[in-house]
């Protein structure tokens, strides 16, 4: 077989791992949603009264946070394609597969209380946080306009040009900061959401978060870098 050969039968082979990864990974997602939404209905009784309204801080945050997610898949999903380093694409995979799998639950529990997946009135993000029109100006870096931490598609466009270590710190700087965003949405839905579930996956988000940062930190200085903030 020649050189060329072989890597073609590499790459076929890779592209079916990542399909039967992210099939999996499908199937985890429904898993979630489905018991999520057991979970809830189970607790709301027979009544309406246990369904959020739709400016409520539970639904605000599922809309949100999803948004969030959705951003931290796709730089997970551009560092891994950047780099070899098997240090870097786990923790890439390991953020793309969590994050997509709760964002999925989020959207379930939207799509399980009937309510829209944009904020009604033309409210700005993170507005169930003001309790106003809502803006991005939370911490963690992102631009004006944007939820806390989230990248500018300028810094996207620039991550996808890059290889190597210049591409493993400028990820990990900007997840650091992403997650120190989604750090601070997740910790204000555990203090003002009502759903009892979606407190818990709060929690759960906030602990998760907290851990990972602290292993990038470790990462960045193994790469003589810090975060950028």
């Amino acid at each position: 077989m020649t050189a060329d050969a072989g890597r073609t039968a590499d790459s076929e082979e890779q592209r079916r791992t990542r399909r039967v990864r992210w099939v999996a990974g499908g199937a985890v997602v429904l898993a979630l949603v489905l018991a999520g939404a057991a979970t809830f209905a189970s607790a709301r009784g027979d009544g309406e009264s246990g369904v959020p309204a739709a400016d409520s801080a539970d639904a605000g945050f599922a809309r949100d946070m999803a948004v969030h997610h959705q951003q931290a898949v796709e730089m997970s999903f551009i560092v891994r394609d950047r780099t070899d380093d098997e240090d870097v694409r786990r923790l890439a995979y390991d953020i793309a597969n969590t994050q997509a799998n709760q964002r999925g639950m989020l959207l379930g529990w939207l799509d399980l209380w009937e309510l829209p997946k944009l904020a009604p009135g033309g409210a700005g993000p993170m507005a169930w946080m003001d309790g106003g029109e809502g803006h991005g100006d939370h911490g963690g870096g992102g631009g004006a306009g944007l939820m806390p931490g989230m990248a500018t598609k300028d810094e996207l466009k620039r991550l996808g040009a890059l290889r190597g270590e210049e591409a493993e710190v400028f990820f990990l700087q900007l997840m650091t900061d992403h997650h120190k965003g989604g750090v601070s949405m997740a910790g204000a839905c555990a203090s003002r959401c009502a759903v009892p579930v979606e407190k818990r996956l709060a929690r759960g988000m906030v602990e998760g978060q907290q851990s990972e940062l602290g292993l990038m930190r470790d990462m960045l200085a193994a790469r003589g870098a810090k975060p950028r903030s």
